[in-house]
């Protein structure tokens, strides 16, 4: 995973707190979206983008990258094994894995491209990918939309896509969509509770999980599958 300039070692303190001051209910609502699909996945899992750590013990994923050293300290010290390794190096062995999650990671990444190409080179036969996603399209992508182009020191590099972009990155990449869960309707600011996902594409959900197939090299391509 390439986070651009970002530098996430001197913000690390800052972006960790968020999950339990702030983004405490957000962070509640998107781990559901998760759990609902978490038996349709093969392991063993890895996190590209892992951070500090939350998602993944939240979730039970065993391993992590990050090019981050004091976000992995933190992944470390919440369980996970951590590797300081970028979502494009070519870092594992080929077919090493069941799972790849990238939660909030494709839009910090340099190449979403060459991250989903890593990503399915080091799945094994009959691996999925699930991506964690804010789409640029809804309220909460506008909103942050907004905080980048304010220069906030989260989201000023970050690059927001829209679910046919996403879409599109997978099919080039060899894979084909299964599963679509949205949820965080909440407006942004507003969030007071956590809430349940809804199956499918919505244009109002702040919060999109995608869980996509590898297809072997040569093979078929069911594209478009989506529930």
């Amino acid at each position: 995973m390439s986070h651009a300039m970002l530098d996430f070692d001197s913000l690390a303190s800052a972006y960790d707190a968020w999950f339990e001051n702030k983004g405490k209910f957000i962070f509640d609502t998107e781990v559901q979206a998760f759990q609902g699909v978490l038996p349709l996945l093969p392991k063993p899992w890895l996190e590209v983008g892992v951070g500090s750590g939350r998602f993944a013990q939240a979730l039970g994923i065993e391993t992590g990258a990050d090019p981050s050293i004091k976000l992995l300290e933190m992944a470390r010290s919440r369980g996970v094994t951590g590797f300081l390794a970028r979502g494009e190096e070519e870092f594992f062995d080929e077919e090493t894995f069941g799972t790849v999650f990238l939660i909030v990671t494709i839009c910090f990444v340099e190449s979403p491209l060459a991250v989903l190409q890593e990503a399915h080179r080091i799945l094994k036969g009959g691996g999925k990918i699930v991506l964690g996603l804010v789409l640029r399209e809804n309220p909460w992508g506008q909103f942050y939309q907004a905080k980048k182009e304010e220069g906030h020191r989260f989201y000023k590099h970050a690059t927001f896509y829209s679910y046919d972009e996403v879409a599109g990155f997978l099919e080039q990449t060899g894979f084909a969509i299964e599963k679509v869960v949205s949820t965080l309707f909440q407006t942004p600011n507003e969030v007071k509770e956590a809430e349940p996902p809804q199956e499918g594409v919505s244009s109002n959900a702040g919060f999109t999980v995608v869980v996509a197939d590898k297809i072997p090299v040569g093979g078929q391509r069911n594209w478009g599958k989506h529930t």
